[in-house]
């Protein structure tokens, strides 16, 4: 039986991360690991963590890089054939989510499976922002902008081995670096779960204002650049065009 591990990162989540934990131990799978990477969180985030100590298989605390770092220390502890993450103010939409990833790594021999997600109110998380709808990938997607989102990616673990892990020389983009690099450069062999699987409070930290998505896009060049390859001249253009689409979509 496949071995999946699940990473939470949190720093200072305690409105959030109960919530979280529950969703990742109501899971029906039964070959779960769990591991939690905190920032050294000073409000109550490690007290509630520590209240499910039996049922979290490892846990760290300490200060970080950031939350691509945190990541990273993540990856480094999971033991799991597949790895998967979920943020601390995140959580999964039903208890067979992982039942249902591993499925399709199965069935379709993947490398990495991606799904749906839903960009829901901070406080009501009945009420859906955006329809984050993927589809089905074709090499080359990503020229146009496309990118599945990164809490519902799923990769084996010999694809972290073989690629690498997040590259902390970015700050926002590192998640759509890091796919980039598996799926567009080395062509990982991926497949799609057609679910919407995660729900995601809304405010990220691209999307906060003029200057933050300017950035974004800037890093988002970056990431092409760093991988040695060359993008549209629409390419990172097309990128946020199509979240803004998603918010009229059902």
């Amino acid at each position: 039986m496949l071995k999946v591990s699940i990473i939470t990162i949190t720093y200072n989540s305690e409105l959030t991360l109960i919530e979280t934990i529950d969703s990742v131990l109501l899971q029906t799978y039964p070959n779960i690991e769990y591991i939690i990477v905190d920032g050294h969180s000073t409000d109550s985030s490690i007290s509630i963590i520590h209240s499910y100590k039996d049922k979290i298989s490892k846990f760290v605390s300490e200060k970080d890089r950031g939350l691509y770092d945190a990541l990273n220390k993540g990856i480094s502890l999971a033991t799991g054939d597949i790895i998967g993450v979920l943020h601390s103010d995140d959580f999964y939409t039903s208890s067979k989510v992982i039942e249902n990833i591993v499925q399709i790594f199965k069935t379709h021999q993947a490398e990495a499976v991606y799904a749906d997600l839903f960009y829901v109110d901070k406080k009501d998380t009945d009420k859906i922002i955006r329809h984050w709808k993927s589809g089905h990938y074709k090499h080359g997607m990503f020229m146009h902008g496309w990118m599945p989102p990164h809490p519902t990616f799923f990769v084996k673990k010999h694809i972290y081995e073989k690629y690498g892990h997040f590259n902390l020389d970015l700050v926002s983009a590192a998640d759509y670096e890091l796919m980039l690099r598996f799926v567009h450069k080395h062509q990982i062999k991926l497949a799609y779960l057609p679910e919407f699987i995660i729900k995601m409070r809304v405010g990220g930290k691209s999307n906060l204002s003029l200057k933050n998505r300017i950035h974004a896009n800037n890093e988002d060049r970056k990431a092409w650049k760093i991988n040695g390859l060359k993008p549209y001249f629409y390419t990172t253009y097309l990128k946020p065009l199509r979240k803004i689409i998603q918010l009229f979509k059902r």
